[in-house]
């Protein structure tokens, strides 16, 4: 998830810009590496765009996540937009990208597990409904029009 940053002003100088990235130095005992995943869905018998509501929805999917694997419901109002578990987090992103940000772990095995884990039960719930998911950064072939409008923002 998207957190708002906020600046200090304009770096000037090397050293202001050393002792910037110094402060944000941690021990190495306390060193994590996390995942960022984000995947468009789309429907397999039409190649549309995954919708948020319907039989076939993003939100069939956050109920069944929650439903089955334990994932905790995240709200705007009524609207869920997203899940978390276990320090890890799947939310509702625009054109209906879901995104994994995953639990701050210790090594890159830890991940891989993880990301292995967090794709089984998507598909497990995805495949069934003719489902599937792309991990790509911008969608192959719809247009603006066809995006489907999340309602992320909509209430908060």
């Amino acid at each position: 998830m998207s957190i708002p940053q906020s600046g200090g002003g304009p770096i000037e100088s090397f050293d202001q810009l050393a002792d910037y990235m110094a402060s944000g130095e941690k021990p190495k005992e306390r060193w994590r590496i996390g995942t960022e995943h984000e995947k468009f869905g789309w429907l397999t018998d039409s190649r549309a765009p995954l919708p948020y509501t319907g039989e076939r929805s993003i939100q069939t999917l956050f109920d069944a996540l929650a439903d089955r694997y334990g994932w905790q419901k995240l709200r705007e109002g009524e609207v869920v937009v997203g899940l978390e578990r276990n320090g890890a987090n799947i939310s509702l992103e625009p054109g209906g990208q879901l995104e994994l940000s995953g639990a701050p772990l210790t090594s890159i095995g830890e991940v891989e597990a993880e990301l292995r884990n967090h794709l089984d039960e998507v598909r497990s719930i995805a495949d069934p409904l003719g489902i599937r998911f792309m991990g790509i950064g911008a969608p192959p072939e719809w247009s603006h029009a066809e995006m489907p409008v999340m309602p992320k923002g909509a209430t908060g």
